[in-house]
């Protein structure tokens, strides 16, 4: 049996430390009042059976406390009282250190929350640890200087969760919609270079993964970019290739017709195309920004985005080697074929796209063979989009997402009075944990709406925090962002104050747990027709909550379906330690993200996406919602089927599939997750290879691709899933 220790590395149960602390404890007592030997030993097989039935990771305070428990079991209250003066004076002396060792054990590839905190860093690489080590940093600074005692008492103890707590001591924003067209059409600067509107088609996608580079090292969210924003440079590159052909027939004194010409345009075109997109695919993959990591960008595919007939077919040749190249995939360090997490696709359902007979089914078709092999793309229904996106002027609006899912609200500009999207950002969340709210009401349902508010404004206020650190940020701190076009072009020196106001950017207030709220506070489950009436409500009041604010600040406080990667995990353990085990609400080690369905209910994917597109239109700030099927590359007639209803009936969703191979045997089916010492871990059903250094596994999990495997409580979530089709 494995322990974790308080620095995150893991380490092997040992007996011997726990008899050691209890001697301690019982030398310094009056003898009348010892443990005996045998007692003492009593205590030690307690300890370490409580431990094994544990149904999460063992930590120390874990064992501590069973050791506790175990004194005062046999009446040995001034032996408790020493042991615990023990272990309160030892908690004082680690306060000095605690960063460090974590620090340390990090180095070591030795701490386990850190190394599994991100399915897309790799902790054995200088640049990740070099970021986690600047991330305890800023944490520490944070907690013990920067945000109020009730703030971090509560993300302590899981009540909410302040993200990205390691960069927060920095003036950086979430996430964004990058303004890749007035950077491409109006130039840029990247690193003190002057970069004017490129000549060709080629020539912009490289400038678009320069700027992706740069805007990723920016901030520490998600970014997209639009297809349709290269499209231009298609025609671009058309009128250079087909100058170029003319020059060569001259001066080869040959004489081709115009349709002959053209056809060696078209194919020169292609070509171009085809690099121009390789580039993104490529670069994107394996640029590694100051974080560590691949850039978390998106890429928009949205037909109806183009401004006129000639740029919409442009736009289809890009969308169609977009998906070509994702099909294909790239090669990893065998050279086998394999599904890479980043560029993260999104393919926009639409009238011309959707059946066959409209000219860009076969897009559809296309993007159905990708999502089958590769989980991307992802969907988004213009047709629900322009239903639940509606500005001021009563328009409705169809845009992408920031990175895996968060969504800007409906914004028109004041001085043009057009809506804008584009050059928007997050400003940061604040997670609200409401199983914790439910179970601290112990069933009551006064109880649990006055707790609620009383979370509620704790997020309100932690939220402002994120806000007042961003207030008075120089835009010379980002000039790419700020200065330079992706975001805004203020002058030097200028804040960005401005953004932060009038709903030009957002403010999230992230939820999770949905679920199993309502499973303790009406005993059935939120599908369940009794009880999905208190789920709405629940979802209603956060939105007012978030109204309420707005109209207090003037900020655009949004409603945010928490994805949760790490903190499914650490939100379970604080639940089971504070409320123990409760069936169906704190027997897992992970709780559901945002208003999910659970993974275990059996459901088929139509009925799923048709529940969860109501709490869908209640989560502004952001939302996806999944289906798990199989191995549909076989099947692509069922891709298609959902891709339909998709269009009619949910905004934004997608498929999961799996898509593994192992390096050891070339087995490339489904990786499973079995349990070894007390551990889920992944193997190879084949040859049985659990090194993960020689398993390329990718899973959804938040709305985005991981390949760098997850902690015990989400890989314990990934293996409960149940299939929907």
């Amino acid at each position: 049996m494995k322990i974790i220790k308080r620095n995150g590395a893991e380490e092997v149960f040992k007996a011997d430390k726990i008899i050691k602390a209890i001697s301690k404890a019982n030398a310094v007592v009056d003898e009348k009042y010892r443990l005996s030997v045998v007692q003492i030993s009593r205590i030690v097989e307690m300890v370490e059976t409580m431990c094994r039935e544990m149904p999460h990771a063992v930590n120390v305070e874990d064992i501590q406390d069973c050791v506790e428990n175990g004194i005062m079991g046999h009446h040995a209250f001034e032996v408790a009282r020493e042991y615990i003066t023990y272990r309160y004076i030892h908690s004082l002396m680690r306060t000095r250190n605690t960063t460090d060792d974590k620090i340390l054990s990090l180095i070591e590839c030795n701490n386990e929350d850190v190394k599994q905190e991100n399915s897309n860093k790799n902790p054995t690489v200088n640049s990740v640890q070099r970021d986690y080590m600047a991330g305890e940093v800023s944490k520490d600074l944070t907690m013990r200087l920067m945000l109020p005692k009730d703030i971090v008492k509560a993300h302590e103890e899981g009540i909410i969760h302040f993200h990205d707590a390691d960069y927060y001591a920095q003036h950086m924003h979430n996430c964004d919609l990058v303004n890749l067209e007035d950077m491409l059409e109006n130039g840029t600067v990247i690193s003190g270079t002057r970069i004017d509107r490129p000549h060709s088609f080629s020539t912009a996608c490289n400038i678009a993964t320069q700027i992706i580079a740069q805007v990723a090292s920016s901030q520490y969210g998600g970014q997209s970019i639009s297809l349709t924003h290269l499209a231009p440079f298609v025609d671009v590159s058309r009128q250079k290739i087909r100058k170029n052909v003319q020059e060569e027939c001259r001066m080869l004194g040959v004489q081709f017709s115009s349709e002959q010409i053209e056809k060696v345009v078209h194919g020169r075109l292609l070509e171009e195309i085809s690099r121009g997109v390789q580039t993104i695919q490529y670069q994107v993959v394996t640029l590694m920004t100051t974080n560590g990591q691949a850039p978390f960008v998106t890429v928009f595919m949205y037909l109806n985005e183009a401004r006129n007939e000639r740029e919409k077919e442009d736009l289809a040749m890009i969308i169609e080697e977009m998906l070509q190249q994702r099909i294909q995939g790239v090669k990893n360090e065998s050279g086998v074929w394999i599904t890479p997490a980043f560029p993260k696709l999104i393919y926009v359902l639409e009238p011309d796209n959707l059946k066959k007979g409209t000219p860009y089914f076969y897009l559809t078709q296309l993007a159905a063979k990708c999502t089958a092999k590769r989980m991307v793309p992802d969907y988004i229904s213009e047709k629900i989009m322009l239903q639940n996106k509606i500005d001021e002027n009563g328009d409705g609006h169809c845009y992408t997402c920031m990175g895996c899912r968060s969504f800007l609200t409906p914004y028109v500009d004041p001085k043009t009075k057009k809506a804008k999207y584009y050059g928007r950002f997050n400003q940061g969340v604040v997670t609200i944990n409401l199983v914790d709210a439910a179970l601290s009401s112990h069933g009551n349902m006064d109880a649990f709406w006055k707790i609620f508010d009383d979370r509620l404004e704790l997020c309100h206020q932690a939220l402002l925090c994120r806000h007042n650190r961003l207030k008075g940020t120089k835009s010379d701190a980002a000039p790419i962002l700020w200065q330079y076009g992706a975001l805004a072009r203020l002058d030097k020196g200028e804040t960005i104050d401005a953004l932060l106001y009038g709903g030009y950017s957002t403010i999230s207030l992230g939820y999770a747990g949905l679920y199993e709220c309502t499973k303790y506070m009406t005993g059935k489950s939120h599908t369940d027709p009794q009880a999905t009436p208190f789920a709405l409500s629940v979802m209603q009041h956060m939105n007012d909550a978030c109204a309420a604010w707005k109209a207090e600040h003037n900020i655009d406080f949004s409603l945010y379906g928490t994805p949760l990667e790490s903190t499914t995990y650490k939100f379970a353990k604080c639940l089971q330690k504070k409320f123990g085990i409760i069936e169906g609400v704190t027997d897992k080690n992970y709780i559901t993200n945002s208003y999910h369905m659970h993974v275990t209910e059996p459901v088929d994917a139509f009925t799923k996406l048709k529940f969860e597109s109501q709490f869908q239109r209640l989560s502004p700030g952001g939302a996806i919602s999944y289906v798990e099927v199989p191995d549909m590359q076989h099947n692509l007639e069922a891709v298609e089927a959902l891709q339909q209803f998709i269009y009619d009936n949910i905004m934004y969703a997608e498929l999961n599939t799996k898509s593994d191979y192992c390096q050891e045997c070339g087995f490339d089916g489904e990786i499973r997750i079995v349990e070894s010492d007390g551990k889920l871990v992944w193997e190879c059903p084949k040859c049985g290879n659990r090194d993960q250094n020689k398993l390329n596994v990718a899973r959804r999990t938040c709305g985005y691709i991981g390949t760098q495997f997850w902690n015990q409580g989400r890989t314990e979530e990934i293996k409960d899933r149940v299939m929907h089709l």
